[in-house]
């Protein structure tokens, strides 16, 4: 028989209401005690509320221990956000899965026809296969390998081969206005970098004041090349004069507008411009090479795909994986994104396109936990303003990683707070030095206009490793916004007690 409150007496309902009272009121004094050691999400919600650029934004934060998953604190974390470079956390974990750690890109140089003393009867390929990093010095290796056969001359053509992947350069929401940028170089299977930053497809355009004021400036290229044409409308000016120098490559070409203003005795202006087509670029950085080593071509410089049956005869292995994570991620590189992307698509699905690619990237994430039917992945970098993903699915991602072999090299390329070396504190280093967040913040961010993101690991005073994803969209003025992030990054750094905190 079932006895509720209505059935006791009344001497028992007073002893059970009082029982009950008693409960509610030590649970209650449990749960403020355990708030009043710091109460995160008062804590949080000052920051936001002291923070006026946040005026009409949106912001999804997600905070999850690291060691069980369980969510500590979420505010906005289901709302789907622009994750602007955070999106490159599932695209460097899908590159670790798909293609692993010790993944390694190839550049190969195919002689197709005879060798008669010194002169080559035939054609020589270029056949690139993805290597975002190839530098000057490694045309020049490969160019070296010819002159070991005492090749001086090629009665034939030079050919770029980038048939690895398809012929699509840029990701479907590319601006026009953002091809000349670096950071939205064309993607191609044969390219170029300019420098150990390995911003492929880009060139750097340097700037020095000329010889006296009123003479045009020096401009040059680095690597010098003949494939970009310069036309100089700088101006040098006295000691005291403006510097304002700028460098535009005209859309859908490869000419390059230098103008403005260089006080004399100024140090160099760089700027990185993007090439219009990656392939030709690598060819010319490759056919001065070959010059260099005493080689000729008769022939022209154009692409086409290398035949079957021609002779390989060099072959230029990029570094693994596990090291070009570092620039890639330290540094937010672009270029590297959409690489990979190509590249898993070409592993997986035999066609190194965009659309292959992400789809062998949304499988894994699904794999992996994260909820797709939430998610909008449309390129490897975060640069479209059509990506979407909630907080909470980041915290999530970071959090399934952790069990995977690769991790610690994924953790490794993460940038880290206060660390000045650029390779090791990356888009980081400049952010919460002084605190204890410094050194060890490890977390990538994001930026694309109206958006900021920081999303990784945290470890407490206490020793508590954290996961948090901070995205804020929708704002208007940029200035302040990465301070609320490092001021709850900070916070975090600074918990003695985070996980027993009751929320």
């Amino acid at each position: 028989m079932r006895v509720g409150v209505i059935g006791l007496t009344y001497k028992r309902k007073l002893s059970f209401i009082f029982f009950l009272f008693l409960i509610c009121f030590f649970n209650g004094e449990s749960m403020q005690a355990a708030n009043d050691d710091g109460n995160l999400g008062q804590k949080i919600q000052q920051i936001l509320d002291d923070s006026p650029g946040l005026a009409g934004a949106l912001a999804g934060i997600s905070i999850r221990s690291a060691k069980t998953g369980e969510m500590i604190y979420e505010r906005g974390a289901q709302t789907r956000l622009r994750p602007a470079s955070n999106l490159k956390l599932l695209t460097a974990a899908a590159a670790l899965e798909t293609l692993g750690e010790d993944h390694v890109f190839q550049t190969e140089l195919y002689i197709n026809g005879v060798q008669v003393g010194h002169v080559l009867q035939g054609d020589v390929y270029l056949k690139g296969k993805g290597d975002p990093t190839l530098l000057e010095k490694d045309f020049d290796e490969l160019a070296a390998s010819l002159k070991q056969r005492r090749v001086k001359l090629i009665h034939g053509d030079l050919i770029g081969d980038d048939s690895w992947y398809d012929d699509v350069r840029y990701s479907q929401d590319l601006v026009w206005s953002d091809e000349q940028e670096y950071y939205g170089a064309a993607v191609s299977a044969l390219t170029a970098s300019p420098n150990e930053d390995y911003d492929t497809g880009t060139i750097i355009v340097e700037v020095t004041p000329g010889e006296k004021p009123g003479k045009t400036a020096t401009v040059k290229l680095k690597p010098e090349t003949d494939y970009v044409k310069v036309i100089n409308k700088t101006k040098t000016e006295s000691v005291d004069g403006n510097k304002e120098i700028e460098v535009e490559r005209s859309h859908g070409t490869d000419v390059v507008t230098v103008t403005g203003t260089i006080p004399e005795h100024a140090g160099v202006t760089k700027e990185w411009i993007s090439v219009k087509d990656p392939t030709e670029y690598a060819l010319s950085l490759f056919k001065k090479s070959m010059r260099k080593h005493g080689i000729k071509v008769s022939g022209e410089r154009k692409k086409g795909k290398t035949p079957v049956g021609a002779d390989l005869i060099a072959t230029h292995q990029s570094m693994p994986l596990s090291q070009l994570l570092i620039p890639f991620m330290k540094l937010s590189n672009n270029g590297h994104a959409e690489v990979l992307v190509k590249e898993m698509g070409k592993e997986a699905e035999g066609e190194g396109s965009w659309k292959d690619g992400l789809k062998v990237a949304r499988n894994l994430m699904n794999g992996m936990g994260l909820d797709m039917q939430t998610i909008i992945m449309r390129d490897g970098s975060g640069i479209s303003q059509v990506n979407m993903i909630p907080a909470n699915e980041i915290t999530k991602l970071l959090y399934a990683v952790q069990e995977k072999t690769w991790f610690p090299a994924y953790l490794n390329a993460l940038p880290i707070a206060g660390d000045e070396n650029r390779m090791v504190g990356g888009t980081l280093r400049k952010r919460m030095k002084g605190t204890n967040a410094a050194g060890n913040v490890r977390a990538k961010t994001g930026t694309i206009s109206g958006t900021s993101s920081l999303s990784g690991y945290v470890t407490t005073k206490r020793g508590e490793k954290i996961i948090f994803s901070i995205i804020v969209n929708n704002f208007v003025e940029e200035k302040g916004i990465t301070a609320i992030q490092d001021r709850i990054a900070v916070m975090l750094a600074e918990q003695e007690n985070l996980l027993g905190s009751g929320l």
